[in-house]
């Protein structure tokens, strides 16, 4: 596993094995880093469920000026810490040690907005749906923010939400990258 694109291209990651992670693939977050616009207008990022934190330092390699990663696995948060310090990113990175629900309710308490939400929870479990609520609900996704969310083919979330829509959906392999905004007419 490496950092694909910007300032730490080609930067090998730290990872480890068990049930509650599944780093997102090379080839996977590449496809999702050449979606989104090349400018790079992401300056907040949020990476939820974070896992080896590859998603949200690919981010900051990429030019976002600050990160927020949150898992609940100790182990995570270790291989995070590790990857932020790889690639000389610690300064620009908060971590916080908790599951999603109380985070995004911390994050909601301080009024945080975030430019680019990544959501990627085990596949064994499907909390995608809660997460995207919790965000729509609370205001997390900046008025010209985007989402991406990763699930199995066998748990896609497809709710209606109040003021966040489903624009684009790609699938590579057993994994389907799911892209979500504010509602145009709520921007």
């Amino acid at each position: 596993m490496r950092i694909i694109g910007g300032t730490a291209k080609g930067r090998k990651l730290a990872s480890f094995r068990g049930l509650s992670i599944r780093p997102t693939t090379d080839k996977v977050r590449e496809a999702i880093f050449n979606i989104l616009p090349q400018s790079f207008p992401f300056k907040n990022v949020l990476d939820l469920f974070a896992g080896t934190g590859a998603m949200g330092v690919e981010a900051l390699s990429r030019g976002a000026e600050k990160a927020t990663l949150v898992d609940s696995d100790p182990r995570a948060i270790r291989v995070i810490k590790k990857n932020l310090e790889l690639c000389r990113f610690t300064e620009q990175a908060v971590i916080m040690n908790m599951d999603v629900e109380s985070a995004l309710h911390i994050l909601s308490k301080k009024k945080k907005r975030f430019d680019l939400i990544l959501i990627d929870p085990p596949y064994e479990a499907s909390m995608t749906g809660s997460a995207l609520k919790s965000i729509d609900e609370q205001g997390l996704l900046s008025p010209d923010g985007i989402i991406v969310s990763e699930s199995s083919k066998r748990m896609i979330w497809d709710g209606a939400l109040k003021g966040i829509e489903l624009t684009d959906r790609r699938r590579y392999g057993d994994t389907v990258v799911s892209f979500y905004k504010n509602r145009e007419e709520l921007r």
